[in-house]
């Protein structure tokens, strides 16, 4: 069975925290990885990138000239597609992107981000992350001690000191555990996650 250090924020060793070989000692699976990842950027597209067809364009309601003897090509309207300022053929109209792919396929991906995490040794779990105060310097100083430069950090439960000490990191980001997903997972270095968030985690993902 796995383990990892559990330390507090001065990055002493206060524990162990024996992980379940299920998700942590699993092989990484790559197609998981980009079956979710793709699904996520699709749920987050707006769908809202419209164009006009002929019969929307303004105008074109006159035959421009009469159909023969003049010449020229037969022509019904000026907004054909074929004329400048015309409508547009097969253009992207407005649609919904979003799909979901099963929940083992889900439950799959995450558990194969967090062995990675443990095969990388980038899984750095915290007793506890707690601030008297709001302060973005306060949760940087822990940072720099648990010698984190890019992070994802989970929290069990709402903590408003941290939430708002956090939100103006370039380089980390703050979920709570139930937020937890693949692209977030992979994007940052580090997962930094309190040990009650490991736990919560873990019953989430044996469900």
């Amino acid at each position: 069975m796995p383990t990892v250090d559990i330390r507090n924020t001065e990055n002493k060793k206060v524990g162990t925290a024996n992980l379940n070989e299920q998700m942590f000692a699993i092989p990484v699976n790559a197609n998981l990885f980009y079956e979710t990842v793709k699904m996520q950027l699709a749920n987050r597209r707006a769908g809202t990138a419209s164009t006009k067809t002929r019969a929307y364009v303004s105008g074109g309601g006159v035959k421009p000239w009469k159909q023969k003897g003049t010449g020229r090509a037969r022509a019904g309207s000026i907004r054909s597609p074929l004329w400048r300022h015309g409508g547009t053929v097969f253009g992207p109209h407005p649609r919904d992107y979003s799909y979901q792919v099963p929940k083992k396929v889900k439950k799959g991906a995450l558990a194969s981000g967090l062995a990675l995490k443990i095969k990388e040794e980038r899984l750095k779990v915290l007793d506890n992350i707690t601030l008297n105060e709001p302060k973005t310097k306060s949760i940087v100083e822990i940072l720099k001690k648990i010698k984190s430069t890019k992070g994802l950090i989970v929290i069990d439960g709402s903590n408003s000191n941290v939430e708002l000490a956090v939100r103006n990191l370039k380089n980390f980001k703050l979920l709570k555990v139930n937020g937890i997903n693949v692209v977030d997972l992979l994007h940052y270095d580090d997962l930094i996650i309190t040990k009650a968030a490991l736990e919560q985690l873990e019953r989430n993902l044996l469900q």
